[in-house]
């Protein structure tokens, strides 16, 4: 049983998510916003109820489509706006953009444009974690095209034999790109080649964030009790297309409606309702709350510089090395 107040705090992260990347794919088309930004409209349950199980010293790596997830992983959402314009007061400087945001306070060690590229990142931070004995837990969100990447399993296989504290989160939206799932992918469910490993394979229906939270609590418990790693498939739909401007000809158009109407923000707005855990009056103020947020992040995004092009290489490297014994 998931008690109310955490349902309420579920509905809260998804809310702010949908919100920040409606309100980003909307700048983007006033061509203030450098380089592309994929929009994780519709996944949102994916990021809240695994990052709803995670403390704050938890590791998370992320994807191209990694808003959400940085979202859900506590990020600043000013600091996330001003580093998606570009901004000196980004949360990396400007330089990372849209696809490369990391906030290592959060642990969020990086949002990733290669496919695939955070899962040995994440299997690296619970081998650190399991040599420390500090009984974190990392996280590695991958897309459905990841899932066909070696580094997976190779990262798997690591995680396994190790008993590495790293749970495996596979946001299948059944497109990489424009290619279907069901086309690039041997088998139906991601999830059934954990069996190959040794290690449990879980699907969750990405359109019930309580569903998306009770696998994740077992994994996570799972990982940190040092029983080793989960592959969590969680089966979710992207709303837009691939990126911003992407005409989105590949899917059908009944079938994308008939998704959209599977909204997990909806669903959960309702169940919360009809139980009496809150008033259309209090969410419309949870609305409310969110919306000035992100106004303000704008707001703040905007008046922040643009990095100084002085200082291109500034943070590249260490700017002071200790002097060796």
């Amino acid at each position: 049983m998931i008690d109310a107040q955490t349902q309420l705090a579920l509905y809260r992260t998804m809310l702010t998510i949908r919100l920040f990347e409606q309100c980003v794919a909307r700048e983007f088309r006033t061509g203030e916003i450098p380089g592309f930004v994929h929009m994780y409209i519709g996944e949102e349950a994916v990021a809240a109820g695994v990052c709803a199980n995670l403390d704050d010293d938890d590791y998370v790596t992320s994807t191209h489509r990694g808003h959400g997830n940085c979202i859900a992983k506590g990020c600043d959402v000013g600091r996330m706006m001003a580093e998606i314009y570009g901004r000196e007061d980004g949360l990396c400087k400007g330089r990372g953009g849209s696809m490369h945001i990391a906030d290592f306070s959060r642990g969020m060690l990086g949002a990733n444009a290669i496919v695939g590229g955070g899962v040995a990142l994440a299997t690296g931070a619970g081998l650190a974690a399991s040599v420390r004995g500090s009984n974190q837990v990392a996280v590695a969100f991958f897309g459905d095209g990841a899932a066909n990447q070696g580094v997976l399993h190779e990262s798997l296989n690591l995680a396994a034999i190790w008993k590495l504290p790293v749970v495996y989160v596979c946001e299948n939206n059944g497109f990489a790109e424009s290619t279907p799932s069901a086309y690039a992918t041997s088998v139906p469910d991601v999830a059934s080649r954990a069996a190959a490993y040794g290690i449990p394979g879980v699907v969750a229906d990405g359109a019930d964030v309580l569903q998306v939270y009770a696998a994740a609590r077992e994994a996570v418990s799972r990982a940190r009790a040092g029983e080793g790693p989960t592959l969590l498939e969680v089966k979710t739909y992207r709303f837009r297309g691939h990126f911003e401007g992407d005409p989105d000809r590949y899917r059908d158009e009944e079938e994308r409606r008939a998704t959209r109407e599977r909204d997990a923000i909806a669903a959960l707005h309702a169940r919360l309702t009809e139980a009496g855990h809150a008033t259309e009056s209090e969410l419309d103020g949870v609305r409310t709350e969110i919306e000035a947020a992100v106004s303000q992040a704008v707001d703040f995004a905007r008046t922040s510089p643009f990095p100084d092009p002085a200082e291109l290489e500034r943070y590249v490297y260490p700017e002071q090395l200790s002097a060796t014994p």
